[in-house]
């Protein structure tokens, strides 16, 4: 009997989590999956992820692939979700084409920060308390300037093992509310830290402890430079990714 590829979409609340990928002797959405599919189907599965988040990040929308002998039976979905811990859901099973792959096949990725500057306890785990004044002005005016940068070596952790750090990014943008703002932000691949660097660091320069020309600077100087990157995980939420649409027809 063939193999054939599936993409399954899960949704998380990264609190209690060691992140996506699988670690040894560590809660995290992959070996939870894993071991979901194990008990229930008594077969191990091989499962690849499509972006990884750290610890303490949420995700909307995250998938895998994996490759099932056979039709795979959707109504399990139900069955996996009891296993699985309250924190993590499987959305849907999605038979694709046998050379798709969750990451690279993916066209782009999509975030969310939240910051909040007003006590709310139903924001708390979901958002950065950050109660300082900030200049909105510039916040969208360094959003913006990201659109016009590719490097963003000063905005990855070191000792990240990546072939380049170049990323295009096209959506950049700070949305405001009452008491909370949301930095939006989508390119087709992000850095490890790279959105939290973004975002402290711009937060640092709105706040008034670091200058613009601070910030746009580490785009110049690339590992000469070192962006802020003070912002907590659960503040980050992998909101979506894009694939072409002719996988999932």
């Amino acid at each position: 009997m063939s193999l054939q590829r599936y993409f399954l979409e899960v949704a998380y609340f990264g609190e209690g989590l060691s992140g996506f990928q699988i670690q040894e002797n560590a809660p995290t959405v992959q070996s939870s999956v894993a071991q979901a599919f194990l008990i229930f189907f008594r077969r191990p599965i091989e499962l690849t992820g499509s972006s990884r988040t750290d610890a303490g990040v949420h995700a909307y929308q995250n998938f895998f692939h994996f490759d099932w002998e056979g039709a795979f039976d959707y109504r399990a979905v139900y069955n996996l979700n009891a296993l699985l811990p309250d924190t993590i859901a499987i959305i849907s099973v999605r038979e694709v084409p046998q050379d798709a792959h969750a990451r690279f096949s993916a066209l782009s990725r999509h975030y969310g920060y939240v910051v909040y500057n007003q006590k709310d306890p139903f924001l708390l785990g979901r958002g950065w308390y950050y109660p300082y004044a900030l200049d909105k002005s510039l916040l969208e005016r360094m959003a913006q300037e990201i659109l016009h940068n590719t490097y963003f070596e000063a905005f990855s952790k070191r000792n990240t093992q990546v072939k380049t750090y170049r990323c295009s990014i096209v959506t950049s943008k700070w949305v405001f509310g009452e008491g909370v703002m949301k930095y939006e932000v989508a390119g087709n691949r992000f850095l490890r830290g790279m959105v939290r660097g973004l975002v402290s660091s711009m937060l640092q320069v709105g706040r008034g402890n670091k200058t613009e020309d601070w910030f746009n600077r580490l785009f110049e100087e690339g590992n000469k430079a070192q962006a802020d990157f003070s912002a907590p995980p659960q503040g980050l939420f992998l909101e979506k990714v894009v694939y072409p649409a002719y996988l999932f027809e």
